[in-house]
């Protein structure tokens, strides 16, 4: 027997139907009500499809399809829910509506019944805060497809008794659901540590240091993200992204790490949507994005002597991967008048180096060295602004000698991939400061929820948490902007050579 005998799901929508599905097959007999006429019946019959093809493919057995079948029922009204154990509601992302249905509800079910909500971005206190018996109720956010996304949010609101929380995290499991624990803040845990990927990548498309599609290659091929975060929000769709991008960034006061971008607000205005309007950051033909194609290494006739400055990232790597390029290294304290000047900052830009370090800005060229060669695809490399044309192509060919694939950008304070992965896990640290959730659960939460290679503060481990607070200082360092001041968790733990994940006792 499920822990919740009878569930009710209140809206029979995308979201509805996936919760009452594995709710069913939890075991769970479940009502699904919809003020739509005929929406809660339609919703039996999707499901019920769905089934029919895990039948086809040999996941179920005819019997128990039928069992299955036999737990859905739909109802008429919310007053059918009078018995049920536990009622999750999944109906428009409107405060007023949500307020309402739960006031009706707690006229409906017995006193002992737990009463959820599946919002992704409004405050659960505030939802729940009109209830007579709020301890009863919690935030229980699934994800879409619910079915195969196997995480879900269980968040406390402010008057949320603790036996609840425990009880819906233990029927996760039963539904085949990782439980993640959140307090009630802003975005959860999903949505808020998901702030870093997209805005920092539209911010560096702002600044006008690459394009959408060479943001995205570099990514995916030397960060290994499964999708490029331009890919992604065509695929989750702007009108969906960016409200949640103002939503966080406003419910936190403004906080500059979480900044939208006019880019997606100009998008929305007019339009353009993603895949489901045929076109957002990329065009769509057939449902395929139409992606310009990356313009070949250029052939250079003789490569000038390298050198390489004795403040690069990772300098042995680096010198050992020009040599076997076959370049002519130079070794002495400073560059010939003809050498190319290799320099690989950590969150300073390719103009500050040189002019720090007074080299000759027309034959700088920056490579970006955080991410080991060995286990990336790409190369980056950034100019400056008085980089000579000669001197950039000379560095592409050279990088691209061996066949892998090279990306010139203008000039960032780190480059791409170091800027990126630095605001994932600073907010992620700082997640973890504020005591949102544990580090366990915030890396659980981020790889199911959103398909990141590993959880942020694994990554911020990777990478090593003194490297990601040198590129955040000399971020902000170069812009100014305190959206990259380092969260005291951050800064603690890589003085100390924590793991990111370390907790106090």
């Amino acid at each position: 027997m499920a822990l919740f005998n009878e569930v009710g799901v209140v809206g029979a929508g995308a979201m509805g139907r996936g919760i009452a599905q594995i709710a069913a097959q939890a075991g769970s007999r479940v009502l699904i009500v919809d003020n739509q006429p005929g929406a809660a019946r339609a919703a039996l019959e999707t499901i019920e499809a769905q089934w029919a093809r895990m039948e086809e493919k040999g996941k179920l057995t005819a019997g128990q399809r039928a069992d299955l079948a036999s737990r859905l029922v739909a109802a008429d009204r919310i007053e059918d829910l009078a018995n049920s154990d536990l009622v999750i509601e999944a109906v428009v992302e409107r405060l007023d509506v949500k307020r309402e249905l739960f006031a009706a509800l707690e006229g409906v079910v017995r006193p002992d019944a737990v009463l959820a909500t599946n919002t992704s971005s409004l405050s659960v206190t505030a939802i729940g805060a009109a209830l007579a018996h709020p301890a009863r109720f919690a935030g229980y956010h699934f994800f879409n497809p619910v079915p195969l996304m196997k995480v879900v949010e269980v968040v406390a609101g402010f008057r949320t008794e603790p036996a609840v929380s425990e009880r819906l995290a233990a029927y996760a499991q039963e539904m085949g659901h990782a439980a993640v624990r959140a307090q009630d803040t802003p975005g959860f845990i999903v949505n808020h540590a998901g702030r870093g990927y997209g805005t920092e990548a539209l911010r560096i498309v702002g600044e006008g240091v690459a394009d959408f599609a060479t943001v995205d290659r570099i990514l995916k091929d030397q960060a290994g993200f499964r999708l490029g975060p331009f890919e992604l929000m065509d695929l989750t769709a702007i009108d969906v992204s960016h409200p949640v991008m103002e939503s966080i960034y406003h419910q936190y006061y403004e906080e500059p790490r979480f900044r939208p971008s006019v880019i997606t607000a100009q998008r929305l205005a007019a339009g353009v949507l993603g895949r489901k309007s045929g076109e957002g950051f990329y065009r769509y033909a057939d449902g395929a994005a139409q992606v310009p194609a990356e313009p070949p290494a250029p052939t250079v006739d003789a490569l000038p002597p390298v050198w390489v400055s004795p403040r690069a990232a990772r300098r042995a790597e680096l010198l050992r991967l020009v040599h076997q390029l076959g370049a002519s290294i130079e070794s002495g304290a400073s560059p010939s008048s003809n050498a190319l000047i290799l320099v690989a900052p950590l969150g300073f830009d390719v103009t500050t180096v040189a002019a720090v370090d007074r080299l000759d800005p027309t034959r700088t060229v920056g490579i970006d060295m955080m991410v080991d060669d060995a286990a990336t695809r790409r190369r980056v490399l950034a100019g400056n602004p008085a980089t000579r044309r000669d001197m950039r192509e000379a560095a592409h060919a050279l990088f691209a000698r061996d066949g892998k694939s090279v990306s010139q950008i203008r000039d960032s304070g780190g480059f791409v991939t170091q800027r990126v992965v630095a605001t994932i896990v600073n907010i992620a640290a700082d997640m973890c400061q504020q005591r949102i959730c544990t580090p366990a659960d915030l890396e659980t939460a981020v790889r199911l929820g959103l398909g990141y290679p590993q959880g942020p503060l694994a990554m911020g481990d990777l990478y090593g948490p003194t490297n990601m607070l040198e590129v955040l200082f000399n971020m902000q360092t170069v812009y100014g902007d305190p959206r990259y001041r380092p969260s005291p968790w951050l800064r603690r733990r890589g003085a100390l050579g924590l793991s990111l994940r370390h907790e106090e006792d």
